[in-house]
């Protein structure tokens, strides 16, 4: 597996440990760097703190002494902990460098990269793009916060390999050199502003995803969003557009065919994933390969059997004429809306989940199709006053996941969709999204 051949630093702090904490750590201790992690919750006897100390490493469990900056000239945070972390901020204040594992990741990869940024659809594009690179018959690789640690994914690639990573907000920040070949940039809204204090942080994190690229690089860009536009003048990228409004530059749509540029690649009719939301998934995906140079048959070929990723907008099963629909990757209201959206059949919406401290008053324009909502977690009674708002007379509390399926499914009628859709990210009740969505499709299953 490769190393790093060129890093200028010699002692580097690894702050928390979980899957990319631990993959920085073997990647740094095999090139040579002398490693020291912290992290407050790992169990020192560990066969994972065991094999790191086995390697080299120095390992300080059980709490975050300022101490562990003593010597330290690097330090790769794990993306979650955030930069009023008493050892983040000191190490701020020193002058150091503080990234996460995608800087090392780009320092390592040699091939072609490809990083996809946005509020929402990361996972979906991402996925999109790999497997069209792959239905070509290239060498291509998934990484980021997709689940496949970057640094990791990049230890492995090949000179003429292709890795596209999905890359978060909180990931984004950690980076200082990091320049992609092809960045897509989907969408910009409000999210994530416990962890950014403000829109502007959070907007000028995403934009980190350009800040490097030069005049041989590109910029795959939404030239419907407004807030990305802003951007454009920033970046010394070549922009391509993709759009569902402007037609005949980079990839549109008219009533019948998916094109890019002048070229007609599909028709829509074809295509097997369903709503707005996914159209513009699609058409960044398709701007970005095509940009790749891929050709069209492997673009259809995908874009014809494609049915989605797990837990957004799933479907999961039909039962008495109720379609069951899993979309808890929607952590935020941009990713509801667009779920509502994609559906002309009346809808019984479950949501809820942590308390991020915005309202829901921009999900009102959306819930006209919904005809009931069952509401969880944190943010249980501020949506069921969003739901009194819109006029939405049947709305249920409760405490569970299968609670929320069964009284969903007591309020429905034939034809009606059961929506998973929360709005929110789901760290009150639940350890990750996927945990939460898994939930849901075990007690739709139950039924």
């Amino acid at each position: 597996m490769k190393t790093l051949k060129q890093f200028s630093y010699t002692h580097v702090l690894v702050l928390g440990l979980a899957k990319s904490g631990t993959a920085a750590a073997r990647l740094l201790l095999d090139s040579g760097v002398q490693v020291r992690v912290n992290d407050l919750k790992a169990d020192p006897e560990s066969s994972e703190v065991r094999a790191l100390i086995e390697a080299g490493a120095e390992v300080i469990t059980g709490g975050h002494p300022l101490s562990v900056l003593d010597g330290v000239d690097y330090l790769i945070k794990n993306p979650g902990i955030p930069y009023e972390n008493p050892i983040v901020s000191e190490a701020v204040e020193r002058g150091m460098p503080v990234v996460t594992e995608v800087e090392l990741a780009g320092l390592l990869h040699e091939g072609p990269l490809v990083a996809v940024t946005g509020s929402n659809g990361k996972t979906t594009t991402t996925t999109l793009i790999h497997e069209m690179i792959k239905a070509d018959e290239q060498k291509v690789a998934l990484a980021g916060n997709i689940g496949h640690v970057s640094c990791e994914v990049a230890r492995s690639t090949e000179a003429d390999e292709t890795m596209v990573t999905e890359l978060s907000s909180f990931q984004l920040l950690g980076t200082e050199e990091f320049r992609p070949d092809i960045a897509v940039w989907l969408n910009l809204y409000e999210a994530h502003l416990d962890y950014h204090h403000t829109l502007h942080n959070y907007h000028e994190a995403k934009a980190r995803i350009t800040r490097n690229q030069t005049e041989a690089d590109t910029l795959v860009y939404n030239a419907d969003d407004e807030r990305i536009q802003a951007f454009l003048s920033q970046t010394k990228a070549k922009l391509v557009p993709f759009s569902l409004k402007e037609k005949g530059k980079g990839a549109w749509v008219d009533d019948t065919h998916l094109y890019f540029e002048e070229e007609a690649v599909i028709e829509l009719s074809e295509i097997v994933l369903v709503g707005e939301q996914n159209l513009q998934n699609i058409l960044a995906a398709v701007a970005c390969v095509k940009v790749n140079g891929i050709r069209n048959q492997a673009i259809i070929e995908v874009l014809r059997t494609f049915a989605g990723v797990p837990h957004r907008l799933q479907f999961v099963t039909k039962k008495e004429n109720r379609l069951f629909y899993n979309d808890s990757k929607a952590t935020n209201i941009l990713a509801t809306s667009y779920a509502l959206k994609s559906f002309q059949q009346p809808v019984i919406l479950l949501a809820g989940g942590l308390d991020r401290g915005n309202s829901f008053d921009s999900l009102l324009p959306y819930l006209g199709g919904v005809k009931a909502m069952i509401v969880f977690g944190e943010t249980a009674e501020l949506l069921m006053k969003t739901a009194e708002d819109a006029g939405i007379e049947s709305v249920g509390k409760v405490d569970t996941m299968e609670e929320a399926v069964h009284e969903a499914y007591r309020q429905s009628e034939a034809e009606d969709v059961i929506l998973l859709s929360p709005a929110c990210a789901s760290w009150d009740q639940y350890r990750t999204f996927e945990e939460r969505g898994d939930m849901f499709i075990e007690a739709v299953h139950k039924l």
